[in-house]
């Protein structure tokens, strides 16, 4: 019988635990069928791991030996002890992710990608896997830069990814923390709520709380937003959202001409 190893176990109890927790203690009303919903979110997601399963992390877990080799990048560059040296790299790679998603929200072409992640109506930890692997394919420029600068190493890669995959699944989900857990896990790491303005239909909020992993970023650049969760919109303020919530138009809508906004003080099409 083959050994399952402990990420393996704790990666099982991560995603069991949150998937329970959502149905005991939800955080939002949802509004679609969440079944539904979930089976195109699952769907686009295994096209995105095949990207990454297949491409980014060969690439990537190469690299990283070389910047050990090499003596590359910031990390393999400062004096530090080993455990301090993944911590600075681990922070220096989710900080670079924090312009990267600024990035996908500013720049039109990164936006048609990004878009289809946003269009999700509700929110839950299936829109963690809501992304296009077109998505996947032209992040991959950021993503070697994002490894080459850090100095990252096989080590710090791997742990890297492991903060990365938990707090992603962690902050898209639709958990309602217990008393003040959320506001006091938000003085260091991004909280369901905190992400849950990011996803807010009114284009100022989605424009805010752009960290992934550390909350500090957003406390750094001014741009840490909260709102109460029963007053959020969640999607895209467009013509098209919901009709391309389907697994079909989510995966031809980059490659569509964008539709129009909603005229402002009309955001919602539920």
């Amino acid at each position: 019988m083959p050994r399952i190893s402990p990420l393996a176990l704790a990666g099982a109890a991560l995603i069991g635990g949150l998937w329970l927790a959502e149905r005991v203690r939800p955080l939002r009303r949802q509004t679609h069928n969440t079944a539904t919903r979930q089976v195109r979110n699952v769907a686009l997601g295994l096209g995105a791991m095949a990207v990454v399963t297949a491409i980014e992390m060969p690439l990537l877990t190469q690299l990283a030996k070389d910047n050990l080799r090499a003596r590359r990048g910031l990390v393999q560059m400062l004096p530090l002890p080993r455990p301090l040296q993944v911590i600075v790299g681990v922070a220096a790679m989710d900080y670079a992710y924090y312009w990267w998603h600024v990035a996908t929200h500013r720049v039109s072409f990164l936006w048609r990608l990004h878009r289809v992640h946003h269009i999700d109506p509700d929110m839950d930890m299936t829109t963690a896997l809501r992304f296009h692997a077109a998505d996947m394919v032209v992040s991959l420029p950021f993503r070697v830069a994002q490894v080459v600068l850090a100095g990252a190493d096989p080590r710090i890669l791997l742990a890297h990814r492991r903060f990365f995959d938990a707090s992603v699944l962690f902050h898209h989900s639709n958990l309602r923390l217990p008393g003040r857990w959320d506001e006091r896990l938000s003085l260091v790491f991004t909280t369901p709520k905190m992400h849950g303005v990011h996803h807010s239909k009114v284009p100022d909020e989605m424009n805010s709380n752009w960290s992934s992993g550390l909350s500090l970023w957003d406390r750094w650049h001014g741009t840490l937003r909260r709102k109460p969760q029963d007053e959020i919109d969640i999607g895209v303020a467009d013509r098209a959202s919901l009709a391309d919530l389907s697994l079909g138009n989510s995966l031809t809508a980059p490659f569509r001409e964008m539709p129009p906004p909603l005229p402002p003080g009309n955001v919602s099409l539920r």
